[in-house]
């Protein structure tokens, strides 16, 4: 992991020139558990009240953290995301009930927070966040959550919230591990300071790969609403140049102090990056990919080539492409000889949407086989695109 020299950070707020509504009788009452405290009392509460947030992301992070900020009194909620509810969500995404399942997201989360307080505001921004619509959207609101799963997507909402003046409140979970910071260019390092480009596709399962404890992100989101109250309060010493790791299994909490790379293409002292830029390639993989309906129609088709499946046999159980062929990623490193009629051929690899068969067709064409191409999406996008028959997980 990488980190910059030891540095301590001012604390950090964000702009005191908002207006403060008065707070009425029933607010007095309701958040009265919080306005006795003395870092917040009766100003600080109209702060809250005052305030606009965008949680980007309402997923396992972003549930956690937008109930919190509604419970908190923040005024203006804004909410991205454009995906539907899926049963494997449930176990992590709080927000959500059995009957949510196939229903939009943000739907679901505005009936549920509405419940929960009517007072606030909430605004559905219902589409995916891209270089085109992050600017227009992110520069209405005082405070920007990240509760995203993908490193396009981090880059994305990081240098937005830069070249807008807006700060970060970022978090990521795997497996048992949570990571906490708040990245803010104009008073300390921004995320591209931490990872100046993203690891090589494949290298870091996503969390359907890999796992997350569904309590987790409970831990990791309630943390970000933390920040977000501190940021708009001026209370504390938010954790702008810290990288704050919790370990679940050991119970062990890290703090590494992280500082502003003078050389950052962004926040730096000669920044290069000026606009939003295609983080889709940024992020991507080097080698070639197929999108699942170019495998549809080469299977139609009936072309010569080899379906590789590296996904774990248990996956296989719950969903396949027929006609594919199963060697788990773990193993191909000494099955390769069960793929020699296929040197100098045609191989296109699957997994569950796209992460371990990019790291396939690495290490398949470090070993020679120039045919071996990502099939992009893997059988998750087969699912949605192609046949709806084919079980999601």
């Amino acid at each position: 992991m990488a980190a910059g020299n030891l540095v301590r950070r001012p604390h950090g707020m964000i702009s005191s020139a908002m207006p403060t509504p008065d707070l009425s009788p029933e607010d007095l009452r309701r958040y009265s558990r919080q306005i006795v405290l003395p870092e917040l009392g009766p100003e600080g509460q109209k702060k809250l009240k005052a305030a606009r947030v965008l949680v980007v992301g309402v997923g396992g992070l972003g549930a956690p953290l937008s109930l919190y900020l509604t419970a908190a009194g923040v005024g203006t909620l804004g909410l991205v995301d454009h995906d539907a509810v899926e049963l494997a969500n449930l176990h992590r995404q709080v927000l959500y009930s059995g009957e949510s399942v196939g229903r939009p997201k943000l739907a679901e989360a505005e009936a549920r927070l509405k419940a929960l307080n009517s007072g606030v505001r909430i605004i559905r921004h219902e589409e995916r966040l891209t270089s085109r619509n992050a600017l227009d959207i992110i520069r209405d609101y005082d405070v920007v959550a990240d509760g995203t799963d993908n490193f396009p997507t981090r880059y994305l909402v990081n240098d937005a919230c830069v070249l807008a003046g807006k700060p970060n409140v970022y978090a990521a979970v795997f497996r048992f591990e949570g990571r906490l910071s708040v990245f803010d260019g104009r008073k300390g390092p921004c995320y591209r300071c931490l990872f100046p480009q993203p690891p090589a596709p494949g290298t870091v399962p996503d969390c359907a790969a890999g796992g997350v404890l569904g309590a987790l992100p409970g831990v990791m989101g309630s943390l970000q609403a933390i920040e977000v109250v501190k940021l708009i309060l001026g209370a504390g010493e938010p954790a702008i140049g810290k990288l704050v790791v919790f370990d679940a299994l050991s119970m062990e909490w890290q703090t590494i102090t992280i500082r502003k790379d003078p050389r950052c293409p962004l926040c730096g002292k000669a920044p290069s990056i000026q606009s939003l830029v295609d983080y889709e390639a940024f992020c991507g993989p080097g080698a070639s990919e197929v999108s699942v309906e170019e495998l549809k129609a080469r299977l139609d088709r009936k072309e010569d080539f080899l379906l590789l499946d590296v996904r774990e046999p248990g996956e296989r159980e719950l969903a396949c492409i027929p006609g594919s062929k199963l060697i788990p990623l773990g193993e191909l490193p000494k099955r390769l000889k069960e793929l020699e009629p296929y040197r100098g051929r045609s191989i296109l690899v699957h997994c569950r949407s796209g992460s371990r068969s990019a790291q396939a067709v690495r290490l398949l064409r470090e070993k020679g086989f120039s045919g071996a191409v990502n099939v992009a999406g893997g059988i998750a996008a087969w699912s949605e695109r192609i046949d709806p028959a084919v079980p999601k997980y």
